[in-house]
């Protein structure tokens, strides 16, 4: 038993070790590649040949954000909630839409991208515009939202469900005030994995939400198509013409990330301790 516990915890050090080298790597590949490339045109507001701004895929990025977290983050923690809350877990219905939000995760992005074209697109009539986009990866990220929320309902022990109903607290009232504030950084968790998602999304967007590189005057319609980061960054790459500025893109791309998981993490914690605190 004394060798295997060796062997197993050897592995677990060496897979560790892998993990952090591989991430120290890319993260160092991308700044070492993409820091002295990194200059104020590339900030401009307006996108030109000269200066390949990415201000617009910067501001169309956060737009396309905020659009799908406010479709998927409602929908997906209130289904979440009444499958953890209110439906008999030996329900059939119930392990069918589990299984089902587990298979659409495992969905390759690509397959969402025709959808969106064929129903968002061409037949509903949005041509390829920021709604358009926000529509398709807010339905990439529901089942993930969904099942991490979930887990994290289930995960909060029961004695407290009771002891809020002993003190008089109705269901709504406990799920509120008790459950959800408990469940908050596993929710944080599912909204943060999303986010990144839809933040290095290329095949999905390109689509739907085209890549013409300005900041459109309304989000469906005509001309309210734009690229985002990673799209800006496709863009640049495929051309072969501005490597250089597809790495100084890069850089920006993680730094993006770096900060939107910082900030998350650090409310996850504070919602965590003043939960502790009531």
């Amino acid at each position: 038993m004394k060798t295997k516990s060796k062997i197993i915890k050897g592995l677990t050090y060496l897979f560790t070790g892998i993990t952090f080298f591989s991430l120290f790597f890319i993260i160092a590949f991308i700044l070492i590649k993409g820091v002295p490339h990194l200059n104020l045109g590339l900030f401009q507001w307006k996108y030109t040949s000269e200066n390949l701004s990415m201000m617009p895929a910067i501001i169309n990025t956060l737009i396309m954000i905020v659009l799908a977290l406010a479709i998927s983050v409602p929908l997906g923690v209130l289904t979440a909630i009444y499958l953890a809350e209110y439906a008999s877990q030996k329900s059939k219905i119930v392990n069918l839409v589990r299984i089902t939000a587990d298979t659409l995760s495992g969905i390759p992005s690509i397959v969402y991208g025709l959808f969106g074209m064929l129903f968002f697109v061409i037949y509903l009539k949005w041509n390829m515009s920021i709604l358009a986009g926000s529509m398709t990866v807010a339905i990439m990220i529901l089942p993930l939202i969904m099942r991490s929320t979930e887990e994290a309902l289930i995960a909060i022990p029961q004695s407290l469900r009771d002891a809020s109903f002993g003190l008089g607290a109705g269901k709504v009232r406990t799920i509120l005030k008790i459950v959800i504030p408990s469940a908050m950084p596993g929710i944080l968790a599912g909204v943060i994995l999303g986010i990144g998602r839809i933040i290095g999304e290329t095949a999905a967007l390109l689509y739907t939400s085209g890549t013409v590189a300005e900041v459109p005057s309304r989000i469906v319609g005509e001309a309210s198509g734009g690229r985002t980061l990673a799209l800006h960054m496709y863009a640049l790459s495929s051309e072969g013409l501005n490597v250089n500025q597809a790495y100084a893109t890069g850089v920006i791309l993680l730094i993006v990330i770096l900060a939107i998981n910082f900030l998350s993490t650090k409310l996850a914690k504070k919602l965590g301790k003043d939960t502790i605190d009531e």
